[in-house]
């Protein structure tokens, strides 16, 4: 991130445990957690997912896991100037009939959302999905609406909201600056 930068923080780590609490007593709150198996957006999303996972071990181990990447279904491709890294998706379980909860840390446009729908759907065709977010920051292109949020923020549209996870990024919390940051 650039130095000139200016970002302010909107959840610190104690927080952000507090989201995924949130987050796992609505999945708790809805399916019997023997129904259900975890996807996440690869890579943020997918370590949601593991974190509200292990809140949900204590109440039932061994929810299923898996991850995608949805780098080849994106629609913006042509704003990069290099071609996207790839990683591997990895889901270990039958996606025809399965109920899926399909995770990422921030919702926006729904575009990413979209084009995990189109990866997913790759691997079979699942009874449902339903769609799990650690930030809600508004602001949809598509008709995307998330099943389960863990935190609610109302950002303008030229705001950049930034997850960081400490297993990814070394750092922990969600901040909010007016520009995308310089990597």
């Amino acid at each position: 991130m650039s130095v000139s930068e200016e970002r302010r923080q909107i959840l610190s780590s104690e927080e952000m445990d507090e989201a995924l609490r949130n987050l796992a007593g609505q999945i708790a709150d809805r399916y019997p957690l023997e129904s259900i198996v975890f996807v996440g957006i690869v890579t943020r999303g997918a370590t949601v997912a593991e974190r509200v996972r292990g809140v949900l071990n204590r109440i039932k181990p061994e929810i299923q896991t898996g991850t995608l990447d949805i780098s080849l279904y994106r629609d913006d491709l042509e704003r990069f100037n290099k071609v996207p890294s790839l990683e591997t998706s990895d889901i270990p379980f039958a996606v025809d009939g399965a109920r899926i909860i399909l995770f990422d840390e921030v919702l926006f446009t729904g575009r990413t959302v979209r084009a995990a729908l189109n990866g997913l759907l790759d691997y079979g065709r699942p009874a449902k999905i339903d769609l799990a977010v650690l930030v809600d920051r508004g602001g949809r292109e598509l008709p995307v609406q998330p099943d389960f949020v863990g935190y609610k923020l109302d950002a303008k549209p030229t705001d950049y909201v930034q997850v960081r996870l400490r297993e990814v990024d070394d750092e922990e919390g969600v901040f909010i600056s007016d520009k995308r940051p310089v990597k």
